[in-house]
Parts: structure tokens; C-alpha cells; sequence
């Protein structure tokens, strides 16, 4: 089967073209974002291939449609960029990866947050300037502080047991309570207790119109003062505005992330050459106590492996109408 891969990078070729040794499907590799504009570039293709920042909306869908294509595979988890109403409506299928490594995500979370606590960022260039001062360069100890985890799910468990392995409370916040959460010692908090407690805060939750802005001004002012934000997940579950304005009064003693609400124009791409017009990441990565990664926590080979393999066995089971184990549909 034909197959228009949007948003490919030189790694998504790899990796496809590995999970696709056998020759069976024919993969079409695009470097732009699926749109409305490049939809038209997917005609004859009865599968396509997209990832976080296409934009796979009534519009795009609609073309899609009319040009033959009758699924589209998500290469990642979550699917708040597709319709799924109009995708049902115009009778094109979804399917997505359900997981692949979650291991990778909830290492690059404590990465994030070693790099945060400790100024290893500040560290590197100054050392590399030849600077070995250690003034501004005081982290705390992980031992013995709270660390609430926001999303207890599979990736915020791995996240949550190597907390608890640096000998952290681990406190969780999830509106479905999980038995293997609590098994391994960590609890669900009570009402004002991550407020009152929690050193460290890392997102690890779906963005769903429930969590959208679950960190905002309301929740960053109940916030322990000098707590630490850490952002693996989605960019919209953060009020980027009122983070900015925690970190310049100071409620908020540092922010990690690997996920930016407004990434779609900036991540995968090399910009290092050109004047930035969102002033808003401009004024983060101006900030000291602030560390941003272009949305590489799942970029392991482990992951992608999974990703390319998981998405073709998809695929196929479409071309031979068998049950597809990842498919989504509308509420």
C-alpha cells in the first residue's frame, strides 16, 4: 500500500524504511506538515502518516478523503490534532501508538529535571568559557522531597518508581486512581496537598479539553513557593503567560520542558538562522532557571523502533480489513 508520510524526518526515514524491509508497502516521504495547502500531495495514497504537529483537520481531512486516503496512522500517542468527528463523518479510519517506550519519555522527565535542580545547563557554558565558578549553582537534594506526578498512566508510573528509587514522596493526581501507582508506594493526594507539598511537579497526562491549562495562574499561586515544573507531555496543559509571570515573581523556582504550546511553527526544524517572531518562547529561554528541549523525549531507538513497527502492523491490517487494535474513533 501506498503510504504519504507527512512531517518526515531524516530519522522517520530510517526507522520506516527499517520496519519496512520487506518492500511490502510503498513509503511517499514528505518534510512538510500535513495542511489543507499539502493534503493534495497524499492523492492516490489510501494510508498517510503523521505526527504531533500535523494539522488533521476537517479541512485537510476532507482532501485527504477525496484523493482516496482511508486512514491515517498517527506516529505518536496522542491525537489532539485530528478530528476525529469529521474523520468519522467522511469515514476514514484512525489509528495511533498506543504506547512504545515509556521509558523514554519518564527518563527524559528526570533528565529535565537532574538539568533543572542542578544547573547542569548553566555549568556547561560556563565551563566551557572556562569559568569554574560555582556561585548560582545550588540545587537540593531529591531525597527525602515530594514529587507529584500528574498523570498516572504508564509513562507517569516509570516516571513515579524512579522517583521513589532517589528516595523521593511520590504523590499522584489522576481522575483514575491505578492499583500498580500505589503497589509500588507512592499515593494519591488529597485536595490542596501538591499545593502544600510538592517540591517538583511533572506533567505526564493527556491534553484533553479537562486539561487544558492545568497549570494557570489559579494553580501556580497555590503552588509550594520554588517549586519546580517539569513538562513531558503537551504543550497546551501549561498557561505558558502565567508560568513566565511565576517565574519572574519567583512562586515558581524553575521549568523544564520538552513540549511548548505553540511548537507547531518552530520544533523539527532548524531555525538558528532566522529572527524568532514568538516572543513568548523568546522570553523563556531567556530566563536562567528555564530549560527547553525541542520535543525529543521519545527519541530513543527503543521508541522509534516501536513507533515505525507498531504504525506498518497498523497499516497492513488495514489493507487486509482485519481488526484494527489502535484505532480511535470519536466520543
Amino acid at each position: 500500500m501506498e503510504i504519504a508520510v507527512f512531517s518526515a524526518t531524516p530519522y522517520d526515514r530510517r526507522y520506516l524504511e527499517a520496519a519496512n524491509a520487506d518492500g511490502h508497502h510503498q513509503l511517499k516521504f514528505f518534510d512538510t506538515p500535513l495542511s489543507i495547502e499539502s493534503a493534495g500531495l497524499a492523492a492516490g495514497c489510501r494510508a498517510i502518516c503523521i505526527f504531533v504537529n500535523d494539522n488533521a483537520d476537517a479541512a485537510a481531512l476532507d482532501v485527504l478523503k477525496r484523493n482516496g486516503t482511508g486512514l491515517v496512522a498517527l506516529r505518536c500517542t496522542g491525537f489532539n490534532n485530528i478530528d476525529l468527528d469529521a474523520a468519522a463523518r467522511l469515514g476514514i479510519r484512525v489509528v495511533r501508538v498506543v504506547t512504545y517506550s515509556p521509558n523514554s519519555v519518564a527518563e527524559h522527565a528526570v533528565a529535565l529535571l537532574m538539568a533543572i535542580n542542578r544547573k547542569i545547563h548553566r555549568a556547561y557554558n560556563r565551563t566551557r568559557d572556562s569559568n569554574f565558578s560555582l556561585d548560582g549553582l545550588i540545587g537540593f537534594d531529591l531525597a527525602g522531597k515530594t514529587v507529584a506526578v500528574v498523570g498516572t498512566g504508564k509513562i507517569g508510573q516509570v516516571f513515579a518508581r524512579i522517583m521513589l528509587g532517589f528516595g523521593c514522596e511520590v504523590i499522584g493526581h489522576d481522575p483514575q486512581h491505578s492499583p500498580e501507582f500505589e503497589a509500588m508506594g507512592a499515593h494519591y493526594a488529597e485536595p490542596g496537598e501538591i499545593g502544600e507539598k510538592a517540591d517538583v511537579v511533572s506533567l505526564h497526562c493527556p491534553l484533553t479539553p479537562s486539561t487544558y491549562h492545568i497549570i494557570n495562574a489559579q494553580t501556580l499561586a497555590r503552588a509550594k513557593p520554588g517549586a519546580l515544573l517539569i513538562n513531558t507531555s503537551r504543550g497546551g496543559l501549561i498557561d505558558t503567560e502565567a508560568v513566565i509571570d511565576a517565574l519572574k515573581s519567583g512562586q515558581l523556582g524553575g521549568l523544564a520542558i520538552d513540549v511548548y504550546e505553540q511548537e507547531a511553527d518552530l520544533f523539527f526544524r532548524d531555525l538558528s538562522g532566522t529572527v524568532i517572531a514568538d516572543d513568548v518562547i523568546q522570553r523563556l529561554i531567556s530566563f536562567p532557571n528555564v530549560i527547553v528541549t525541542g520535543h525529543q523525549a521519545f527519541l530513543t531507538n527503543e521508541a522509534l523502533t516501536t513507533i515505525c513497527e507498531t504504525t506498518l502492523r497498523s497499516v497492513t491490517a488495514f489493507e487486509r480489513n482485519e481488526t484494527l487494535e489502535n484505532e480511535i474513533r470519536a466520543s
